[in-house]
C-alpha cells in the first residue's frame, strides 16, 4: 500500500465515523413542509398524566311509583315427612310414588299377626271375666261373697279391657295412612324390609294452595297495613303474572333488618314448592332512594363498597343496599346525593389512585 492511499484512509475513516453520528442529529424540515403526515396534539386530559380511565355517575335520587323489586320462593301448603310408629316387617305398599291420595288412605302396612293374636286372646278372657263377673254380681246380692272379691275380679276385668284398647292402638300404629289429601313424593321402603320407629317411608305434599315467602326491608312494614294485601309475582316458565294474597308476617325481623311476608295463591297452573319467584311490593307513592347500577357495588366478606370520586382520585367506601333487580341496587347509607360513583374499570382500581372519569347519564 502505498503513501498516499494509506494518508486518506487515516484521514477519511474518522470522518465517516463522525458524519453517522451527527447526520441523524440534523433536522432538514422546514416549517412551512407540505409533510401532511398525523400530528399528536396534547388533549386537556393530558394534563392528568397517568390517571386511569374510568366511568361513572353521580349519585341522584330516583323516584318510584311502582314499589320496590322483591324475590321470594314458593312453600307448600302443607308437607309431611311420614315415618313409621312402630317395628315391624312392612306387608303391603299401598300407595305410587307421584300419585294422589285422600286424606285417610292406607300407604304401608307393617305385619300385625302377633297383634292380633295377643288381642284375640284378651277378647276370650274378656267374655270368660264378664262370665264370672255376673255369677258374682248375684252372689253378692246374696251377700254370699265378700265385696272385696268382687271388686277384685272388677278390677281384673277392667284391667283387661285396657289391655285391648292398648293392642287396638298399636295395631292403628302397623298403618300409615294419608293425613291430608295431597300428592305422594319418592317412597325409600320395599315389601318384606324391617322398618324401625322414626323411618322415613315418603313424604306428602298439599299443593292446592302454595305459600309465596318472600321478604322486604324493615323500614315498609312500619305504620302501615300488610296483611291482605296483594302482589303479583313472576314465575319462570309461566306467561302471565300469579296474584296471591299476604296472610302472616313473622313477628321477628331477621339478621339482614328484613321482614319475612308470607301469601297465599291457589295453584291453578300447577306450580311446584320451591320454585324461585319476583315480584314488585307496592310502596308509597313519590318514595325517594339512591339507586346505583349494580355493577358498581363491590362485594367483600363484611359487607359491600363502592368506589367513589374524592379530590380527583378513587377511594372506596362502605355502603349498605336492600332491594335491587337486575340493573340497580338501592343504597341507604354510605354515599350521598352528588357523590360520583365510578361504575367501570374497577378491576384496576387502587385506594388513593389518579382516575379520568367520563361521566354516565
Amino acid at each position: 500500500m502505498n503513501k498516499g492511499l494509506k494518508r486518506v484512509l487515516q484521514i477519511g475513516i474518522p470522518i465517516v465515523v463522525v458524519g453517522i453520528i451527527l447526520i441523524p442529529r440534523l433536522d432538514f424540515s422546514s416549517s412551512d413542509s407540505a409533510d401532511d403526515s398525523p400530528k399528536t396534539v396534547a388533549s386537556p386530559r393530558a394534563a392528568s398524566r397517568g390517571a386511569l380511565p374510568v366511568t361513572g355517575i353521580v349519585a341522584s335520587l330516583a323516584t318510584s311509583s311502582t314499589g320496590i323489586p322483591v324475590t321470594g320462593s314458593l312453600v307448600a301448603n302443607e308437607e309431611v315427612e311420614l315415618v313409621s310408629e312402630t317395628a315391624g316387617k312392612i306387608v303391603e305398599i299401598a300407595f305410587k310414588e307421584g300419585a294422589r291420595v285422600k286424606k285417610g288412605d292406607l300407604l304401608v302396612k307393617v305385619d300385625d299377626s302377633d297383634l292380633k293374636a295377643q288381642l284375640e286372646r284378651l277378647e276370650f278372657q274378656k267374655k270368660l271375666q264378664e262370665a264370672k263377673l255376673e255369677r258374682l254380681r248375684v252372689l253378692l246380692k246374696r251377700e254370699s261373697i265378700s265385696v272385696e272379691e268382687f271388686q277384685q275380679l272388677e278390677t281384673e276385668y277392667n284391667m283387661n279391657l285396657a289391655d285391648i284398647e292398648l293392642l287396638k292402638v298399636k295395631i292403628i300404629r302397623t298403618e300409615i295412612r294419608a293425613p291430608f289429601d295431597g300428592q305422594m313424593g319418592f317412597r325409600y321402603v320395599s315389601v318384606g324390609s324391617y322398618l324401625q320407629p322414626s323411618t322415613k317411608v315418603s313424604t306428602i305434599v298439599d299443593d292446592s294452595f302454595l305459600k309465596v315467602e318472600f321478604v322486604i326491608p324493615e323500614k315498609y312494614i312500619v305504620g302501615v297495613p300488610i296483611v291482605g294485601r296483594k302482589i303479583d309475582f313472576e314465575v319462570a316458565g309461566l306467561e302471565h303474572d300469579i296474584s296471591a294474597e299476604v296472610y302472616a308476617v313473622d313477628p321477628q325481623i331477621n339478621d339482614k333488618h328484613a321482614a319475612i311476608l308470607r301469601a297465599r295463591y291457589r295453584n291453578t297452573d300447577n306450580l311446584m314448592a320451591g320454585m324461585f319467584v319476583k315480584g314488585q311490593w307496592n310502596t308509597a307513592e313519590g318514595l325517594k332512594f339512591i339507586l346505583i347500577p349494580t355493577e358498581a357495588v363491590v362485594p367483600e366478606m363484611n359487607g359491600k363498597r363502592l368506589w367513589v370520586l374524592k379530590n380527583g382520585k378513587a377511594t372506596s367506601v362502605a355502603v349498605q343496599t336492600e332491594s335491587r333487580d337486575n340493573k340497580f341496587v338501592e343504597v341507604t347509607a354510605g354515599i350521598q346525593i352528588g357523590d360520583t360513583v365510578l361504575t367501570g374499570g374497577l378491576m384496576q382500581l387502587r385506594e388513593g389512585m389518579a382516575v379520568d372519569v367520563s361521566l354516565n347519564n
